[in-house]
């Protein structure tokens, strides 16, 4: 297929394709899926061979959010079960990454629901960074606690923290139909802040909200310009008691389609496979390795993954490694040039504005948004309709971080 044989080609030099060749991987048709999961995953493997990196969340305070994010379990409003607990204290937070650890992760990921952190709210994350670094040479620390006001990603720095994640979700068109109590601006300048305070920026998206093709490209189009170092992609867990818990749009062929496009989009980037895999992937999880090269390990925030144990020996069977922790994730030249690679707006790579390039709403020609496919490509087939709900599989978390029962990792 030429669209392929040109998004690798594009993918091995880091150039970005066109918004028409991004859309037109989302309209492949099931046929071809092996063959576009072939091709992503030569791009894959040329940036991060065939390793993968685990990540392990630590929620430090769960629900009662005043934030009013559909997607959410903790929103404002929210009725679904889940555990409600207020900060775990530096050791207990520790005590829970050690698990996650001990089962290979390399980098723990502190979670906090809320709009934002206070600074006292930043000084007991400090203090919980300083103690998982005392207890573990060269473990990654990744924050993930809202919105940040001036000065708190420096701080967060100063305090050892290696990452900061804030996501964007979804198109800046559509923001305010998931999300009224903050918006799309807000979020960008979180990352922006992160960035400046010399984090490495986390910043992804979730899928299976009712979102259109188009909405997916704009997003992952946005985070290039953004140019975090890891891109988490979600899939909606549509939890009971949530605005969106009838909205199950996902197949596991649409997932696994949606990460090929991040892939061709974001060639040299950590993507991470995030939230949902196990309910939207299903029996496919071990073909979406060939595509992202991060997953977290075991548990979310508020809901169960498979067991941890599985998580490996999924990872073994499909023919990957687990990312030593001495290995540096990224390749050499976005972990030393400070910036350099995908993302760049210099040097004509992935990310540079010119020729179509990353964000480019023009040249929309053939194929763009009335028509389906790129130039010598067959119009795609209609979607098929996503399976039937799998409430089943949407598990409250109800062990680890504020339980006394022992995490799954």
């Amino acid at each position: 297929m030429d669209l392929l044989n040109t998004l690798v080609d594009k993918g091995l030099r880091r150039e970005l394709p066109t918004r028409e060749e991004a859309l037109a991987v989302l309209a492949t048709s099931d046929d071809d899926l092996l063959d576009v999961v072939a091709a992503a995953g030569k791009v894959r493997r040329k940036w991060f061979g065939r390793r993968v990196k685990l990540n392990y969340l630590v929620n430090l305070k769960s629900g009662l959010c005043p934030e009013d994010c559909s997607y959410c379990s903790q929103r404002l409003g929210s009725t679904a079960g889940i555990l409600k607990y207020t900060w775990l204290k530096p050791d207990e937070a520790s005590q829970a990454a050690a698990a996650g650890l001990a089962g290979g992760a390399k980098r723990v990921c502190l979670v906090a629901s809320g709009r934002g952190p206070t600074d006292r709210d930043v000084d007991r994350v400090s203090e919980t960074i300083k103690a998982i670094k005392d207890g573990n040479e060269g473990v990654e620390v990744c924050a993930c606690l809202g919105l940040l006001s001036d000065g708190q990603a420096e701080r967060l720095r100063e305090a050892g923290a290696d990452a900061y994640n804030h996501n964007l979700n979804t198109s800046e068109s559509t923001y305010g139909e998931i999300t009224t109590t903050h918006t799309y601006a807000d979020r960008v300048d979180t990352v922006n802040k992160a960035h400046a305070a010399g984090l490495s920026a986390c910043s992804g998206l979730i899928a299976g909200m009712g979102e259109s093709d188009e909405d997916l490209v704009d997003v992952v189009y946005a985070l290039r310009e953004l140019d975090p170092d890891s891109v988490p992609v979600n899939f909606l867990i549509p939890f009971e008691g949530t605005p969106l818990a009838k909205e199950w749009n996902l197949t596991p062929q649409r997932c696994l389609r949606i990460l090929a496009m991040v892939r061709f989009v974001c060639p040299d980037v950590e993507v991470r496979i995030a939230g949902g895999r196990e309910v939207h992937l299903r029996a496919l999880q071990p073909l979406a390795l060939h595509l992202a090269n991060s997953i977290f390990l075991g548990d979310y925030l508020t809901s169960e993954g498979q067991a941890g144990k599985a998580d490996l020996e999924m990872i073994a069977d499909a023919g990957f490694e687990v990312e030593g922790a001495g290995e540096v994730t990224l390749p050499e030249h976005r972990a030393t040039a400070g910036g350099g690679g995908c993302g760049s707006h210099a040097g004509g790579g992935c990310g540079s504005h010119e020729g179509g390039g990353c964000g480019s709403h023009e040249g929309a020609g053939c194929g763009s948004h009335a028509g389906g496919g790129v130039c010598g490509t067959a119009a795609a087939e209609p979607a098929a309709p996503a399976a039937e709900p799998r409430t089943d599989l949407v598990a409250v978390r109800r062990r680890g971080a504020g339980t006394d029962l022992a995490p799954n990792a």
